[in-house]
């Protein structure tokens, strides 16, 4: 019977499958440690899923995996196709702004065809251009969406996890976020699934070292013009705050978000009227976080649901009627009845006169 390597030795190497194994294991064993954990880790993505989506998804929904080439998105790829076999596919977003993303492209697409995944590589129609990290992602999202569609697919999973999540709340409580904000990453959002929010990053890295893959190293990722990359190595040293009750207080946050959107329904049905081109809110004896939803209601139903104020603007804007003052946000005037201080006037702004130069 050949010996154990010693304690002493660092790593074993099967060169058929390129397993780095852990001290003390031969290459057969790290196998199956492998495969266990890699059981164990889909069993656990099953569970999430159903909770996430219910059981029926779980059991029987096709899937499409959002993978950068990076650790967490690997990951996920692996775990979804030992959880749901056969109902997987994935697509890499290149939104050509940096030169490796090609190559990182195809890197994914020549892993997922050796696992009999099908793959696609979606780019965007127009350049990114403006805040490119907020641009980048509204067209990952669309492009994402589409591919789902188009597939006939059920749900599109991204591979945010418990130190996102956790990064994601320190941003928001620089920004002093509000209940929504607080709310952080959502596990769910219309087809959109985000399963691994009680995972570490640590765990996602281990599992993707014991299947001997290598994943692709974005440098953006490091990049400390973003407050995301500053963050990260805070929160990845930092033993004192838990990621996975920082998600269950963002979930509670989330359902908070939720009871105080099915509120501002119920009295957007009884304080907004509209009248042609002009809306009536009647401000009076709402609590201040009410009050704000239901302005913004309010202002989106005049300028288009994506008209998108800060909260600051918001704030600052019923400070101004509360002191008799009108207020411009957008193309809209908002201002108070003269007769009805708590009846809030909201309508498209008079044009600008145009003087004549003679």
């Amino acid at each position: 019977m050949p010996a154990r390597p010693s304690t002493n030795s660092t790593a074993c190497t099967d060169r058929r499958l390129r397993l780095i194994c852990a001290p003390g294991l031969q290459p057969h064993e790290a196998r199956l440690a492998a495969t266990a954990d890699l059981e164990k880790g889909a069993a656990r993505l099953q569970q999430a899923v159903a909770a996430l989506a219910g059981q029926e998804a779980a059991d029987s929904g096709r899937f499409g995996i959002a993978v950068s080439g990076g650790a967490d998105s690997l990951a996920l790829l692996l775990l979804s196709q030992a959880a749901f076999p056969g109902r997987v596919a994935a697509a890499t977003v290149d939104h050509r702004l940096r030169q490796a993303s090609a190559a990182e492209a195809r890197f994914v697409s020549h892993l997922c065809r050796e696992r009999s995944i099908p793959h696609a590589t979606l780019e965007p129609s127009m350049p990114i251009t403006g805040n490119l990290q907020s641009a980048a992602r509204s067209a990952r999202y669309a492009l994402l969406d589409l591919w789902r569609t188009e597939q006939k697919l059920d749900w599109v999973m991204t591979a945010h996890h418990g130190d996102d999540q956790l990064e994601t709340l320190v941003m928001r409580v620089n920004r002093s976020s509000g209940v929504g904000g607080m709310a952080g990453i959502r596990g769910r959002q219309d087809h959109l699934l985000r399963p691994l929010l009680n995972w570490r990053r640590a765990d996602l890295e281990a599992l993707l070292k014991e299947q001997a893959i290598t994943p692709v190293d974005d440098p953006s990722n490091r990049d400390a013009r973003f407050d995301r990359a500053r963050i990260r190595p805070l929160v990845q040293s930092c033993t004192l705050i838990d990621p996975v009750a920082a998600n269950a207080m963002a979930n509670n946050m989330a359902a908070a978000d939720r009871a105080l959107d099915w509120a501002t329904d119920q009295l957007a049905r009884q304080r907004l009227e509209r009248h042609g081109n002009q809306w009536l809110l009647d401000s009076s004896d709402i609590p201040e976080e009410l009050l704000r939803r239901l302005l913004l209601r309010a202002l989106r139903q005049a300028a288009g649901q994506n008209f998108a104020p800060r909260g600051r603007q918001i704030t600052a804007t019923i400070q101004a009627l509360a002191r008799g003052e009108q207020a411009m946000l957008g193309t809209l005037l908002i201002k108070a009845d003269r007769h009805n201080g708590d009846l809030w006037l909201i309508q498209p702004a008079p044009p600008v006169r145009q003087q004549s130069v003679e």
